[in-house]
C-alpha cells in the first residue's frame, strides 16, 4: 500500500475570503474530495483583502520565501482574489477573470484567476503560462466546486486532467507606480517600492516626502526599522522581496509602552493595501 501512495505537494491558499473558517474549511474538504493518489491533504491559508494588489504582494512573498528556505518544487500556491475589477455592470454567471496555471522557473506551480495585478509581482519568474478553459464562469462558489479540483489536479500532477493552453506572459499586467503592499500587525506599511527604487533619487540620511492616502508626511531614509530615533517616521529597507533589493517600509519605531504608539498605519489614517505612495 504504502508504494501506491505518492508524497503530494503542499498547498498554500491565498484568498480574500481566507479569514471565514468555514470558507477555509469547505475549500479543504471539496480539494480532499478531489484527490486520488493521497490520503491526507496539506493545505495551509494566508489571508488576503480584496485588493489584487495585496494579493500579489502576499504571493511574492511566499514564493520568494519558498525558492530560498522550502521546497518550491513540491508546493502548489491557488490564489484567489477576483473582485471583479474588468467590469463595472452585470457580470453573466458570475463571469470572473480567466483562471491561469503558472509555472515558475524554479519549479514551484501557482495557479487560480488571472484578476488585475494577483501575479505581477512574481511575472519576472515564470516560465510558462496556461489557461485553463471553462473556469471563469458558472457558479457564484467556483473556489469551493471548480478552484478546488484544479487544485488537486496540480497537487497531484494530474496535469493531462487539465483543459489547458499556452498563453504570453503578457496577459499579467505589469504593475507600475507604487503601492501599499501590506500592512503587518505592528503597523509597518510595506511598500511595492524596491530599494534600487528609492536610491535613485535619494541616500540614506535624506529627508524623503511621503503622501498616503492623501496625508502628506517626512520621512527619514535609514538603513532599518531602528537606524533613527525612536519616534521618529522612517522609510528603510524592510523585510520582504528580494534579499538583496528588498521592499521599503515605512513605519515608526515604538517600545510600544508610550502614551502614543501610533505606527505608520495610524499616520496615514488607516491606509488599506493596493493604496497608491507618492514620494517627493
Amino acid at each position: 500500500m504504502g508504494n501506491s501512495l505518492k508524497f503530494m505537494k503542499k498547498l498554500i491558499v491565498v484568498a480574500d475570503w481566507a479569514n471565514d473558517s468555514l470558507c477555509n474549511q469547505e475549500f479543504q474538504s471539496a480539494t480532499e474530495g478531489f484527490l486520488k493518489k493521497t490520503l491526507d491533504c496539506r493545505i495551509s491559508f494566508v489571508s488576503s483583502t480584496p485588493s489584487t494588489i495585496h494579493t500579489s504582494y502576499i504571493i511574492q512573498q511566499i514564493v520568494s520565501t519558498e525558492e530560498r528556505l522550502g521546497k518550491p518544487r513540491q508546493t502548489v500556491l491557488f490564489g484567489n482574489t477576483d473582485p471583479r475589477v474588468q467590469t463595472k455592470t452585470a457580470t453573466n454567471k458570475a463571469q470572473g477573470a480567466d483562471f491561469v496555471i503558472v509555472k515558475l522557473k524554479s519549479g514551484m506551480f501557482l495557479c487560480g484567476p488571472n484578476a488585475g495585478h494577483s501575479f505581477s509581482l512574481i511575472k519576472n519568474k515564470i516560465s510558462k503560462i496556461y489557461l485553463h478553459k471553462d473556469l471563469s464562469k458558472g457558479s457564484q462558489f467556483r473556489s469551493r466546486e471548480l478552484y478546488s479540483k484544479a487544485s488537486a489536479q496540480l497537487v497531484e500532477n494530474r496535469m493531462s486532467e487539465l483543459e489547458l493552453i499556452e498563453a504570453s506572459t503578457d496577459i499579467v499586467p505589469d504593475l507600475k507606480a507604487m503601492f501599499i503592499g501590506h500592512i503587518d500587525n505592528y503597523g509597518n506599511i510595506k511598500t511595492t517600492i524596491k530599494l534600487s527604487e528609492l536610491r535613485t533619487k535619494h541616500s540614506p540620511g535624506d529627508h524623503v516626502n511621503v503622501e498616503i492616502n492623501g496625508i502628506k508626511k517626512t520621512a527619514n531614509f535609514v538603513d532599518n526599522l531602528f537606524g533613527g530615533n525612536l519616534g521618529d517616521l522612517v522609510i528603510y529597507p524592510g523585510s520582504s522581496g528580494d534579499i538583496d533589493n528588498p521592499y521599503v517600509e515605512i513605519s515608526i519605531w515604538r517600545h510600544f509602552t508610550e502614551k502614543d504608539i501610533s505606527t505608520g498605519r495610524e499616520v496615514f489614517g488607516n491606509p488599506r493595501p493596493g493604496n497608491k505612495i507618492t514620494l517627493s
